[in-house]
């Protein structure tokens, strides 16, 4: 049987030798290329073989695909794969069993726990198929729910402030962190039995007592004033707001706080000796609408978090230094959310599925 005549049009040719050139082809297609090129200018099976370091029947074989379906036969075919081990239906019952309570003695389902129920599907796939679901069965998701029955009226009170605060007036937020720890720990570096060493801190730690802070931030500015104190008292909160108010004297000056009992007296001699300052409580369970609350989260993360004290005038320090360092660059948070509504639990992780 004679062997098959390659011959090639000029766009074959133009796309065999863009394969051939191009540092971005899969070498595989690539030698394919140069293989069909070579049978074209007439070169023989054997000479072709040689110069590629191949055989005559990977030649041979390519030859007859490119003969047959031309370009496209230069292509891997098609392979099914192994067949699929387990069916749509011990997918949907993986589903199914994690609205199921977990055996007795355990609080939650993990892949194990999920692959031991069901019995003929591996853990594997399980962990398989809560990825494809993007199911995490170690995270929990908490919520907390205003039960105020003035939600709207607080919220869109406070909200308005933010967005349209009345002219020539202060707005400052006003909270307090109490029992921020001294922690001292262990420091320095430890050397590992193969040599190589790295630095940290021990597990361990001693407290050195307790400290409470103070902070309003002004709401058109981000500037934030702190005061420290050893306990959280009405007499402290009033120190603190006397130096607060003092700082924009004969300014109107609305304060956003929450509903803590030290915050709102039945009878409340100070705010009748400062008529220029009003009080803003924003509902009761919704902290977030309470600015400095993101200022709280700065400091931790980037001040408090890790670091080791040994007094807690040293604590102090570090808050005074973070608070310094904010205020060179004090910027207004921007509030970005359109609609308040009061929070609502989530649902649960089957209805999320669904």
């Amino acid at each position: 049987m004679a062997p098959t005549t390659i011959t090639l049009s000029s766009q074959e040719r133009a796309e065999l030798e863009a394969w051939k050139r191009s540092s971005t082809t899969e070498q595989r297609l690539a030698f394919r290329a140069r293989l069909i090129l070579r049978l074209a200018r007439g070169e023989g099976m054997n000479s072709c073989a040689r110069s590629e370091h191949t055989t005559a029947l990977t030649v041979r074989k390519w030859r007859q695909r490119f003969a047959a379906k031309r370009l496209a036969g230069l292509a891997d075919a098609v392979r099914p794969g192994k067949p699929k081990t387990y069916s749509e239906h011990a997918e949907a019952r993986i589903l199914a069993m994690l609205d199921e309570a977990p055996p007795k003695g355990f609080a939650r389902w993990n892949g194990t726990l999920l692959a031991n129920a069901l019995q003929d599907v591996s853990a594997d796939h399980v962990w398989r198929v809560l990825r494809q679901h993007r199911i995490s069965l170690e995270r929990r998701h908490s919520w907390c729910i205003s039960t105020d029955p003035e939600f709207a009226a607080k919220a869109a009170d406070v909200v308005g402030l933010y967005l349209n605060p009345p002219e020539h007036a202060v707005v400052i937020c006003v909270d307090e962190k109490p029992s921020i720890q001294a922690l001292e720990r262990a420091q320095g570096w430890l050397r590992l039995p193969n040599g190589q060493a790295m630095t940290g801190f021990s597990h361990c730690y001693q407290r050195h007592g307790t400290t409470t802070l103070f902070a309003a931030m002004e709401v058109a500015t981000g500037l934030v004033k702190t005061g420290h104190y050893r306990r959280r008292r009405r007499r402290e909160f009033l120190d603190f707001m006397n130096e607060v108010v003092a700082q924009y004297p004969k300014r109107e000056i609305h304060v956003v706080l929450d509903h803590l009992n030290t915050h709102k007296p039945k009878r409340d001699l100070w705010l009748a000796r400062h008529p220029n300052v009003k009080l803003h409580f924003i509902p009761t369970y919704a902290s977030w609408l309470n600015q400095v609350e993101i200022w709280f989260s700065l400091l931790s993360r980037n001040a408090l978090a890790g670091a080791s004290f040994t007094h807690t005038n040293h604590v102090r320090e570090a808050i005074d230094a973070f608070t310094a360092a904010h205020n060179q660059s004090a910027a207004s948070f921007e509030w970005t959310k359109s609609e308040v509504h009061q929070s609502r639990p989530k649902r649960y992780v089957s209805e999320l599925r669904n």
